[in-house]
């Protein structure tokens, strides 16, 4: 489509054919027709927990805003999380206002961590979330299974195993078109037997510079690819082995960055296996290895033409990944357990160059090594049939070296100083654990929950190597900064009946050692503070009617600095969802409105490796439509329109303008315009 497509209509033509025409056209087919729909619906809000603190959802279904481009741009769509914008893809995700590492992002059960110094390749960028089958989202420090660390949540992408007990072949696949040159294709294709499988999954995304509600062009560009395959042999019923190997890569500009990502090359390999059933008691075993590289590369001339009088300059920066987990389920009767190890080692290089003198002609200078190895252990006591206590333990032994000769940067780093931490390694024992009790009422359908927990949280590489200056009295951040501790309180219900689904979720908690950072010009610092977090989320969806439904979202978050008073920086503001939807047969149909609150919380110059607040934000709502008619069981078509009436708005966590594009110091990037898009899907 072209860029300007989203212009080509007054908004009450669009708001006639997408609120007026669709559903007319749906109460005009026959009610009693025997047509059965087995695609998904279009989810327009965050969907409700399926568990006390637990998401699950099917990153393949349609979602409004426009389909997915990144793992960042699907979990905004959950209430509770966010993301730190920069204008296109590639976005960061928060979750109640916690960032980075406090947020453990998994893809398969192995972590890709990027390289980026400043995170422009963070973990999420590397996912495609059409090409798996399902999303888990854990609130809070509420399991202790899939590494450490993760005081904020945890975030799971997965696929599943084929299941196969014959002959067979699965696809799902779309194609998706929008304004601003916005097409993407995506295909996942299994074949396979009782015994043996092979998958393919790949998708394109591409998009040009979107325009903001007053027409202005954002640098925004993006263009990116992912393929990956998985070979299954299933012996019995009981056993799997699984071998999956992908690679990718991209581009992407940035309005909000002196440079912009013209490499995302991304290589995977991994191995696992599964035994289950093998004794009454032992339910299953499992274990994995795997191996995870990103290959980034910023520059300021392939993607933007340089500022009058500034060099051409690149950085290439890689990391590679390794791991494994093993972990075996026992069934105790009224107990299950499920306990194991994992570990992980990440090596981190990185070298600069610019036009005159290639990067790639320069050796790779390596500056960090960590190593991170766990032992787990979680039950689920069944203390009545109504009554559970979820409880885990884990310690982790974390290491780090810093490598870097020098004490500096970039380009700079031949000539700075000798480095005063060379070869010096940390290590820490770091416990965490959580306890939890879940009861299901019997005079209404809900569940109560009451959990708590604790982590703590070694330093990552952007809190360790990323900053200018560490905490006062320390020489630099590897030697000054201390793992962060957290403390949580997580209490909840949920309600469900034919017609009525309702959620609560509320938090406190205190983390002792908050890894914050301060800018002063282009100087970072990191150091430790003491910070109190509280916030919640809760939802409720209604059935007006068996074919309408009425639904609503909120989220918020707070934040203290406990050490130096005044708000904890970069939290987002109150954020509340209204949707109404509706189906019938063949079609749906369905409105969203976004209302989010202003922010003047804020600690000026403070924030995290990415971002840092730079001014208050106003608030803003905006209207997004959608409809969709399956032409058959196989195939289905989802229009719809984000940003209906053109609004020009900004997000809190946003990172201010770049000078290289013109924009002057601290301007907030502007959120694209409406737009249009179209998305074919077709599953058998």
């Amino acid at each position: 489509m072209n860029h300007n497509f989203h212009r080509a209509f007054p908004r009450s033509t669009l708001a006639l054919a997408l609120i007026v025409a669709l559903p007319a056209w749906a109460e005009s087919q026959d009610a009693s027709s025997s047509f059965v729909s087995t695609l998904d619906p279009v989810v327009i809000t965050g969907v409700a927990p399926s568990s006390p603190l637990t998401i699950e959802s099917n990153p393949k279904v349609p979602r409004q805003p426009l389909p997915a481009s990144d793992g960042t741009d699907y979990l905004k769509t959950i209430p509770g999380f966010s993301a730190i914008r920069n204008g296109g893809t590639n976005g960061d995700p928060v979750l109640r206002g916690m960032f980075g590492s406090r947020l453990n992002l998994l893809t398969n059960g192995t972590s890709m961590p990027g390289a980026c110094p400043s995170r422009m390749d963070a973990p999420s960028s590397y996912i495609s979330p059409e090409n798996f089958d399902k999303l888990t989202v854990i609130k809070g420090p509420q399991t202790v299974l899939w590494g450490p660390g993760a005081s904020a949540g945890t975030v799971r992408f997965d696929r599943d195993a084929p299941g196969f007990t014959e002959f067979g072949i699965r696809f799902d696949g779309s194609l998706t078109a929008g304004s601003f040159d916005r097409n993407d294709q995506t295909a996942d294709l299994t074949v396979g037997n009782e015994k043996f499988y092979a998958r393919v999954a790949a998708n394109h995304s591409h998009s040009g510079d979107y325009e903001d509600g007053d027409g202005q062009k954002i640098p925004s560009r993006w263009d990116k690819w992912n393929t990956d395959l998985t070979l299954g042999l299933t012996p019995d019923a009981n056993t799997l082995i699984e071998l999956t190997a992908g690679t990718g890569d991209g581009e992407a500009r940035y309005a909000g960055r002196g440079m912009d990502g013209s490499q995302f090359k991304r290589e995977s390999l991994g191995l696992r296996v599964e035994k289950r059933h093998l004794s009454d008691v032992l339910k299953k075993l499992e274990a994995q290895v795997y191996y995870n590289y990103a290959d980034h590369v910023m520059d300021n001339y392939s993607l933007r033409t340089p500022p009058p009088g500034a060099m051409a300059m690149a950085s290439n920066v890689d990391r590679a990944t390794w791991g494994g987990r093993a972990a075996g389920t026992l069934d105790l009767g009224q107990v299950e357990v499920i306990t194991g190890l994992d570990w992980q080692e990440s090596r981190h290089r990185f070298r600069s160059g610019n036009q005159m003198t290639p990067y790639d002609t320069k050796p790779w200078i390596e500056d960090a090594r960590f190593t991170n190895t766990g032992v787990f252990a979680e039950a689920t006591w069944h203390v009545t049939d109504l009554d559970r206590v979820v409880g885990g333990a884990r310690v982790d032994w974390a290491s780090v070296k810093d490598v870097r000769q020098r004490a500096g940067k970039g380009m700079m780093y031949p000539m700075s100083p000798p480095n005063p931490t060379a070869g010096k390694r940390r290590n820490d024992t770091l416990p965490s654990g959580f306890l939890r009790y879940e009861r299901d009422l019997q005079a209404v359908p809900a569940t109560l929950y009451a959990g708590i927990g604790h982590v703590q949280r070694f330093p990552d590489y952007w809190e360790l190597f990323s900053p200018n200056k560490g905490p006062a009295g320390s020489v630099n951040a590897f030697q000054g900064v201390q793992p962060e501790k957290t403390t949580q309180l997580d209490l909840g219900a949920q309600y469900k009946t034919e017609s009525l689904e309702a959620w609560v979720s509320v938090y406190a908690g205190h983390v002792r050692d908050f890894i914050l950072f301060e800018y002063a010009g282009a100087t970072s610092t990191a150091r430790n503070i003491d910070a109190s977090i509280a916030g919640g989320e809760l939802g409720v969806s209604y059935a007006l009617t068996p074919r309408w439904k009425l639904g609503s979202t909120l989220a918020y978050a707070w934040a203290k600095n406990r050490t130096d008073g005044g708000p904890l920086p970069q939290i987002p503001p109150l954020e509340g969802r209204l949707s109404l939807s509706y189906e019938n047969g063949p079609w749906s149909a369905g409105a969203l409105w976004r209302l989010v609150a202003s922010q003047d919380r804020i600690a000026l110059s403070k924030g995290n490796v990415v971002g840092k607040d730079f001014g208050a934000s106003a608030g803003f709502g905006t209207l997004a439509l959608n409809g969709s008619y399956a032409l058959n069981k196989t195939v289905k078509l989802t229009v719809g329109v984000d940003n209906l009436l053109d609004k020009t708005y900004t997000e809190h966590l946003n990172l201010a303008g770049n000078a290289g594009f013109g924009f002057a110091s601290n301007t907030q990037v502007n959120e694209p315009g409406r737009i249009v898009w179209a998305r074919l899907g077709v599953k058998f």
